[in-house]
């Protein structure tokens, strides 16, 4: 039977909302079709509502979460009725993270489910992490069960987008862990020179590489860590930004891709890693691309634009799908949580 679902996810790079429907379709394996796909860049107002909702108060968060919600209803009923879409089964929104702390027992994605499922009268699956952290697990990263089922050919996937994250299969299971920031720091860097991104690395490129803030940065206790392990934005706010104050823009950008480069690669060599497949905001970073391509040599696989872009919003639909099976959607042996699961909240 086919199943049409719409994946919503909103990234901490803030790019924007990436909407993707997608057919999927059990026959001996999962198969699937991404057949509308776009990104909404956020108005200023909504990127800035975003990017400070970590220093609202509750009574604030609460009423941005409900806002948000909304939000996301709207753009994704603009969305069916620009593309005359019909017969849609459900939306699954991966809503926008505010807070990812596991070790509390708490992570929060703003942008309230049952806000879309009024906007849009389609049955709505959000809320995928919290459970995972209750559960004794990082809550993260969640995309493995798309690699493991829609993705397999692949030795490896790797994600490069606000944070880099990989998953591959060891000992039979499949395994899953962030690497590094990547897009949250280097968009960041790339605003003090008044653009949004470092399109094609180039200005990393034209940065010198700081030795003595490469060894700082490859000193922080999450690289000694084993995994299952995650990161948040709130890291960075303690480990790295402090690092890059008072370091120029271009030397900043330039020693920060070197830095992700060769984290990325140790992590890619260490696990005899054949054939590697990329995507998200990164893999059109070329100067990373390069970088990471002469550290090791794995092949390389950068796909076509549409899984590049949305592989992300195509695995939370395809997660929404396998919850309204009952079925398993997050794997204990990438988050760490004490049993594989079906989370997602119905609204």
């Amino acid at each position: 039977m086919k199943t049409l679902a719409i994946g919503l996810m909103s990234g901490t790079s803030l790019d924007g909302l990436d909407i993707c429907l997608a057919e999927f379709e059990k026959k001996d394996k999962w198969h699937f079709q991404i057949l509308k796909a776009e990104t909404l860049p956020y108005p200023a107002d909504w990127e800035n509502k975003l990017r400070n909702s970590i220093h609202l108060s509750v009574t604030d968060l609460l009423e941005l979460h409900s806002d948000y919600g909304f939000y996301l209803g709207q753009k994704t009923k603009e969305f069916i009725e620009k593309h005359q879409l019909e017969h849609i089964d459900l939306i699954a929104s991966h809503g926008h993270t505010v807070f990812h702390q596991p070790q509390k027992k708490f992570t929060l994605q703003i942008g309230d489910g049952r806000a879309v499922k009024i906007e849009t009268g389609i049955p709505v699956l959000y809320d995928f992490r919290s459970q995972d952290v209750l559960m004794k697990g990082n809550g993260a990263p969640l995309v493995p069960i798309g690699d493991e089922l829609l993705f397999s050919q692949y030795d490896a996937c790797l994600n490069l987008g606000g944070f880099s994250n990989i998953s591959l299969t060891s000992l039979g299971k499949r395994i899953a862990f962030d690497i590094a920031p990547v897009n949250i720091v280097l968009n960041h860097l790339a605003q003090q020179l008044n653009e949004s991104f470092d399109k094609n690395g180039d200005m990393a490129r034209k940065g010198q590489i700081n030795e003595t803030l490469i060894a700082e940065l490859n000193s922080l206790d999450f690289y000694q860590q084993l995994h299952p392990k995650s990161l948040g934005i709130e890291w960075c706010h303690q480990y790295i930004f402090p690092k890059l104050e008072g370091i120029l823009p271009l030397e900043a950008l330039a020693t920060f891709t070197e830095h992700i480069a060769q984290q990325v690669s140790m992590v890619i060599n260490e696990n005899d890693i054949k054939d590697i497949l990329i995507t998200g905001g990164g893999a059109y970073n070329t100067f990373l691309i390069e970088k990471i391509k002469a550290k090791t040599e794995s092949k390389i696989i950068i796909p076509e634009k549409e899984i590049i872009e949305y592989k992300e919003a195509l695995i939370f639909a395809f997660m929404g799908v396998l919850k309204m099976n009952n079925e398993v959607n997050i794997l204990s042996s990438a988050t760490g949580s004490i049993a594989d699961h079906c989370s997602g909240i119905i609204a």
